[in-house]
């Protein structure tokens, strides 16, 4: 795998027949590392590719990656969420590569925005780290209902359920464009 080969782009119509192939590679990644993860229809990542709201790596034909944007509360917040590599891409710094395009494309269409993520994943936060995020509890994040009801098909919901969306296994991480004024000029 020549990591120069491959290719991170916004994914469009052309892309839509990977859609189970990308939800299926999600759902084996969340088994193998035993963390939860909130599962998305074919329909609703379809609609993202349409929107031009999905960051897919291609190695030529072959899917490698993958990561969506999604706004809340208006366009207050956006959350960059399902990143995932394909087995034989991980290691080659492809999740960041994916992660700072959905950064720069979340920053584009929502400048003003806050960027979230929630995640269990040391790489992932380190990840958002370099990109500016920081952890911060849940109440500094979209309070938007929609959201929220998104986690119910994670495995660790019943956790959120208990604490009142204070907090879970996951760890909140948010990037404010006011904190970045200086750096973004």
């Amino acid at each position: 795998m020549e990591k120069d080969n491959i290719q991170i782009m916004v994914a469009d119509e052309r892309h839509l027949h990977l859609v189970e192939t990308i939800l299926d590679t999600i759902e084996k990644a969340a088994k193998i590392r035993g963390t939860g993860i909130a599962r998305r229809s074919p329909d609703y990542v379809k609609q993202k590719m349409l929107e031009g709201k999905v960051i897919i790596a291609m190695d030529g034909e072959e899917f490698a990656g993958f990561c969506y944007i999604e706004s809340w509360s208006n366009k207050k917040f956006v959350a960059n969420s399902g990143l995932i590599v394909v087995d034989k891409y991980r290691g080659h710094g492809l999740a960041k590569r994916i992660k700072a395009k959905s950064f720069q494309v979340s920053r584009e269409r929502f400048p003003d925005a806050k960027l979230f993520g929630l995640t269990t994943g040391l790489a992932v936060m380190k990840i958002n780290s370099e990109l500016g995020y920081r952890p911060v509890p849940f109440s500094e994040l979209t309070d938007d209902e929609a959201f929220w009801k998104g986690c119910s098909t994670c495995v660790n919901y019943d956790i959120l359920q208990r604490t009142n969306r204070r907090m879970c296994l996951c760890t909140g991480m948010l990037y404010d464009p006011e904190e970045h004024k200086e750096d973004n000029k």
